[in-house]
């Protein structure tokens, strides 16, 4: 019922309006509307909004809206948003490795420790903190701030995936099908993902070695991170992804639960990438910029792991979405089977390649293949091209992978690196046998 009701506002809701949702027993929470979840217009400059293609359009750049707002509802005592509208752990604040008197100082105020992780290979430490009682997370975060400026404090994040898996299969379209052989020749490196669960058990898995990391050892596979997954290192007699073979490190950053997808959950992922020594490491989830998430992407990519992160699918002019949007990010965007970017794909200076996002297929749970749709399975395929050029952390081959991938791109759009496409689509042929449609000219 309640999903029937937001989707009926989200049609007919005028493109400058905002859609302010109360929060648990009809009374206003605080955070909750600080933002308003605003929906993001339409822009006018776009296609097809005059022959009735409007409302299908908006559906595209709303979905992640759409889904933030149903986990608000769905978990108001667990969750609220941020004086942005973003969503946010309710009644959780992090702090980036505080000094022994800045906790000291919070503890005196109020605050306690929820966790504290230390990540070695990274050189920090993360701590939790719980707000006090009778306080908004927003107004504690300041106070924080205050009581240490010289130290690192956020919110406690949510980052969500960045496509769509539908069940029911492509009509006219073949099967993502590439020599299956490769794979049982040849290891083709290593490569990361930070997503939701693998199902290890799905048949595109079969030969393949996979580490897990998360969940406390109680798997939950999702449908996201499965055909993430099997677009990077999934073969079988009928498909192969772009790097079949390579092992994969998995972590799993949702587990199930309605505060999956923290900054907490995320940053653990990175330092245990890491500590492994992954070379590249893809992460196809978006959300807000973080002043804890910035630092650690820093740090991961002073370690020599490369990240690849999908731009997102708010639409063309939404704001940037993080981790992609960092500094030395390979930002991702998708094309469809025709080249072009998807209408629903940011723009910006963050996009780096273009690769395949829309009429291909990958695996789906429990097995089988799905129709995929996204900037999300656009990223695997860079991180698995990436993933095959190299065999460890290293600077330099860092470095000489990216140029020969720039050097291989196809260049689409305005001239040189551009907003849209950025050096231009990489993976045109993977999945091999999805692209039967020719593509157009620019």
């Amino acid at each position: 019922m309640l999903r029937a009701l937001l989707i009926t506002l989200l049609l007919v809701t005028a493109a400058d309006a905002q859609i302010a949702l109360p929060g648990s027993g009809g009374s206003v929470l605080p955070g909750d509307l600080a933002g308003g979840l605003a929906l993001p217009p339409v822009p006018h400059s776009l296609p097809s909004l005059a022959n009735g293609m409007a409302r299908p359009l908006r559906r595209l750049t709303q979905a992640r809206k759409l889904h933030l707002i149903e986990l608000l509802h769905e978990h108001p005592r667990l969750l609220e948003t941020d004086p942005d509208g973003n969503l946010i752990v309710r009644g959780e604040v992090a702090a980036l490795s505080p000094t022994d008197a800045a906790l000291a100082r919070a503890g005196a105020a109020g605050f306690s420790i929820i966790q504290a992780r230390s990540l070695g290979a990274l050189g920090i430490r993360l701590v939790i903190l719980r707000v006090p009682t009778g306080t908004s997370t927003w107004r504690a975060l300041r106070r924080l701030r205050r009581l240490d400026p010289a130290g690192t404090y956020d919110f406690d994040s949510l980052y969500t995936d960045s496509g769509a898996v539908t069940p029911a299969r492509m009509p006219a379209v073949a099967r993502a099908i590439q020599p299956a052989a490769a794979a049982r020749t040849s290891r083709n490196g290593v490569v990361g993902l930070i997503d939701g669960g693998v199902d290890t058990a799905q048949p595109v898995f079969h030969d393949a070695v996979i580490h897990r990391h998360g969940c406390a050892g109680a798997d939950v596979p999702s449908a996201h991170g499965t055909a993430v997954a099997s677009l990077m290192i999934g073969a079988d007699a009928r498909f192969a992804g772009a790097a079949p073979g390579a092992v994969l490190y998995a972590a799993d950053v949702y587990c199930g639960k309605p505060t999956g997808g923290s900054l907490d959950a995320v940053t653990a992922a990175f330092g245990w990438m890491v500590s492994e020594h992954v070379p590249v490491i893809n992460v196809s989830l978006v959300g807000p910029p973080n002043a804890l998430l910035r630092q650690v992407v820093a740090r991961v990519l002073a370690a020599s792991s490369l990240i690849v992160a999908a731009v997102g699918n708010d639409g063309p002019a939404a704001p940037p979405l993080y981790p992609a949007a960092y500094p030395g990010v390979i930002g991702v965007t998708a094309v469809d089977g025709r080249h072009r970017v998807l209408f629903e794909a940011e723009r910006g200076p963050q996009v780096m390649f273009a690769a395949p996002g829309a009429d291909i297929e990958a695996a789906r749970v429990p097995r089988g293949l799905a129709t995929v749709r996204g900037t999300s399975f656009a990223a695997p395929l860079v991180a698995g091209l990436l993933a095959a050029r190299l065999r460890g952390p290293d600077p330099r081959a860092d470095q000489l992978a990216i140029r020969e991938l720039i050097a291989q791109a196809v260049h689409l759009g305005p001239g040189g690196r551009n907003t849209l496409y950025g050096y231009g689509l990489v993976a045109a042929g993977l999945p091999r046998s999805s692209w039967h449609v020719p593509a157009a000219t620019h």
